[in-house]
């Protein structure tokens, strides 16, 4: 049976569609994955859609969507991966579990367009890393 995790941010722009991507690619079909956000910015940011290209995942269609969509609706697993989200989103009554893992906002990155895209890169293999970690360690 696929088990859903909804992985939250505060504007669903970067980390979160990341985390929902990687998710669903290293979850092989285990898992479904969806992302959401307590103040969606209204779109996916370029720099995240370019790092996933990288990887041969296609954010390009990706949407920013509102947690609240979600309220009641049966999820597994609730990741938030930022500060923001972990304080502000609502509680969702049907949720199995909560982790929090926050990683740094790589749409704060100073720099070059290079070195932002860098910041980029490293957020997402951190995110790839930590989901890796979580199925290497979680029955399924």
């Amino acid at each position: 049976m696929t088990k859903r995790v909804l992985i939250l941010c505060t504007g669903n722009s970067c980390r979160s569609q990341m985390a929902e991507f990687l998710w669903n690619h290293l979850g092989e079909g285990d898992w479904s994955a969806e992302s959401a956000g307590s103040k969606p910015a209204g779109y996916v940011h370029p720099l995240a859609i370019e790092v996933m290209k990288e990887l041969g995942l296609d954010l390009g269609n990706a949407t920013s969507k509102h947690v609240d969509q979600f309220v009641d609706q049966p999820i597994d697993l609730v990741v938030t991966v930022c500060d923001g989200a972990k304080e502000n989103c609502p509680t969702l009554p049907h949720v199995g579990e909560t982790l929090h893992w926050p990683f740094f906002d790589p749409a704060d990155a100073k720099g070059s367009e290079e070195e932002k895209t860098q910041v980029f890169r490293e957020v997402r293999d951190e995110i790839r890393t930590r989901i890796e970690h979580f199925f290497a360690n979680v029955d399924v």
